[in-house]
């Protein structure tokens, strides 16, 4: 079935949602690749971004009765935390380029495993728009994957440059993990909606900073264990 003029309207908004929502994502795959040897970047960007689009694609099949489960997004918030306080983890410069490959393959992983969920709300958006029409929705996906591996080169090569601003890259994450934990369908049956609309911003800024903290800390104590 060929696409008619309403469908590439639709096939549009897709990418161009996938593009909007996909900001965090781009920064997420720029802090994961960003301790891996120089050839390998760009391979752990583009590996990244395809088996993530592949899962949201995926996940996209059984997100409506996924996020009807209660505690699901408390969990993923959890997920997304450890992820965020594991990228600002020092490394351990004595090993090299010895596991560089194991290095790439875990990059690929964290990308994905956080990818799925940070895309419990981006992908309702993108299936609403296309619909039942599945290979819209695919095509749409796989179109935005250039755009995601793109914003991710542009992100890493800023923080090469500034490495503060990895850190601001772990707190986002913790925004969003603050996010998702708040709007758990669960909490908002507990709570109510009033309550947890009041209490959205000051749940993320507070998981936020805690990730900066726990990020801290670990490099503190390094540090403080490290020879003289």
């Amino acid at each position: 079935m060929g696409l008619g003029s309403v469908d590439w309207l639709a096939f549009g908004e897709i990418v161009w949602i996938n593009a909007l929502l996909s900001g965090d994502n781009a920064v997420l795959i720029a802090m994961a690749c960003r301790a891996l040897p120089a050839r390998q970047r760009r391979m752990g960007m583009i590996l990244g971004a395809g088996v993530a689009i592949a899962l949201r694609i995926l996940f996209t099949l059984v997100i409506v009765a996924l996020l009807g489960v209660p505690y699901l997004k408390v969990v993923g918030a959890l997920a997304l935390l450890y992820i965020a306080v594991d990228l600002l983890a020092p490394g351990d410069e004595a090993e090299g380029e010895v596991k560089s490959s194991e290095s790439l393959l875990r990059a690929v992983g964290t990308i994905a495993v956080a990818d799925v969920v940070m895309s419990l709300d981006n992908v309702i958006a993108i299936a609403g728009v296309a619909g039942d029409h599945f290979g819209l929705l695919v095509a749409g996906l796989v179109i935005s994957v250039p755009m995601i591996v793109a914003g991710s080169a542009v992100i890493l090569a800023v923080m090469d440059r500034f490495p503060l601003i990895v850190w601001a890259g772990a707190a986002l994450l913790g925004f969003v993990a603050g996010e998702m934990l708040i709007s758990d369908v669960a909490l908002a049956d507990r709570l109510g909606a009033a309550v947890v609309h009041d209490w959205e911003t000051t749940t993320a800024v507070t998981l936020a900073a805690l990730v900066v903290a726990a990020g801290w800390m670990m490099r503190r104590l390094k540090r403080r264990d490290a020879p003289s």
